[in-house]
């Protein structure tokens, strides 16, 4: 490696400096600050687990995304987070057994083998609160509620919602008795939108009883409207039912509560499809063809862990986050702090940090406010230091 490499990172990794670094850290703070008032408990998982705890109970596409490295102490394989959702499972059926809803919060750095996107990060601050014990529909209007809030609170505009439910597929499978790997094959043409491969499976594979049901479900998505609709084409299937039933309901009162925002249907969503059991969402903004933020419900995931239970969340990339909202300006309010050696110059700037201003204390005497971009200045007047204003011309 020469020596003008060194200082290359690996594609998909970044760092965060002046000034994204501190709109990162003022967004974690907004957010964590409203997950509280919530409500939830701030956990943080260790960075790396032993491999077969990381990954039980998840979908084949985590297992892709995981880094495995050998623990030289033990010798056995582990892994480094790719999710932070299993690990949160984890502390519930475990580490913080709750009885009744226990309301979990998270914010920490996770890696992927391979970015999910050509605008993702293979190391993204995932952000995100998940709700455990409570099987009911409150349990996942609250989370959706909670991201949009939390969308909200960052300053994000143009939102709009994205809902399905993974019931209506899977009930339909169960209904054709489709084995695995036909399964398998179907979601991956839903997943990947594919009209055509989807309807070559559904002539090859599904019984006429079923097949202008089977063949419908791609063309189910658009308005809440769609799921009235797809209520009659799957009024003879009882689990398709039961789940329309739970997402018309749903939908009822995120509208109720949000009258302005706009939803989108989309019954063939099964992203997750291994992981999810109930209700899915993501929330996207205009101009981004890639979700701000996603959940769902993933009931029994602890019961690998010998405590099931029903489970719902989302979860976040906080770096998307502030690359959508910008930055602010490096110069802040800043008060800069001449070189004085005098005691009564260190109170007063103690005395003002204490008060949370931020100074910026002279190191030499070329130093100034506007080398220290500060918008203030301690001067002393008459003996005594006070705070002065400034202008700082041509500033970044």
């Amino acid at each position: 490696m020469s020596q003008a490499d060194r200082w290359l990172l690996p594609d998909g990794i970044e760092e965060l400096l002046p000034p994204q670094a501190i709109a990162l850290e003022t967004q974690r703070r907004i957010l964590l600050d409203q997950f509280h008032q919530w409500g939830y408990e701030l956990i943080m998982p260790p960075q790396v687990e032993f491999l077969e705890s990381l990954l039980t109970g998840v979908g084949h596409d985590l297992e892709l995304q995981t880094f495995k490295v050998t623990d030289q102490l033990t010798g056995r394989m582990m892994g480094v987070s790719a999710d932070i959702t299993p690990q949160v499972a984890r502390i519930d059926a475990h580490s913080w057994p709750v009885n009744g809803a226990s309301r979990l919060c998270y914010c920490g750095t996770v890696l992927h083998t391979r970015a999910a996107s050509l605008l993702s990060s293979r190391s993204p601050l995932q952000i995100g609160a998940e709700l455990y014990g409570e099987a009911g529909s409150n349990a996942d209007f609250e989370i959706i509620s909670l991201m949009l809030q939390s969308v909200q609170a960052v300053g994000l505009k143009q939102v709009y919602l994205d809902l399905g439910h993974v019931g209506v597929y899977r009930a339909l499978v169960a209904a054709a008795g489709l084995n695995h790997e036909q399964q398998r094959q179907f979601s991956e043409a839903l997943l990947g939108k594919d009209v055509t491969a989807y309807a070559e499976l559904v002539n090859k594979h599904i019984s006429a009883s079923y097949q202008a049901a089977f063949a419908a479900l791609i063309t189910l998505n658009g308005e809440p409207a769609v799921i009235a609709r797809a209520a009659e084409i799957f009024r003879d299937i009882p689990g398709a039912m039961a789940a329309l039933q739970d997402l018309q309901a749903l939908t009822a009162r995120i509208i109720a509560r949000y009258p302005s925002l706009e939803i989108y249907v989309d019954l063939a969503e099964l992203r997750g499809y291994d992981y999810h059991t109930g209700v899915v969402f993501a929330a996207y903004v205009a101009g981004h063809g890639q979700a701000i933020a996603k959940g769902g419900r993933y009931d029994q995931t602890g019961s690998v862990f010998g405590r099931a239970r029903p489970a719902t969340g989302f979860s976040a990339d906080l770096k998307q986050w502030v690359a959508l909202t910008g930055v602010t300006s490096l110069t802040a309010d800043a008060i800069f702090a001449p070189l004085d050696p005098s005691e009564q110059l260190w109170q007063a700037v103690q005395k003002l940090r204490g008060e949370g201003k931020r100074v910026i204390s002279a190191l030499s005497s070329t130093d100034s406010a506007q080398t220290c971009n500060c918008n203030a200045q301690l001067v002393n007047v008459n003996g005594q230091w006070v705070v002065e204003s400034i202008s700082l011309k041509g500033s970044a």
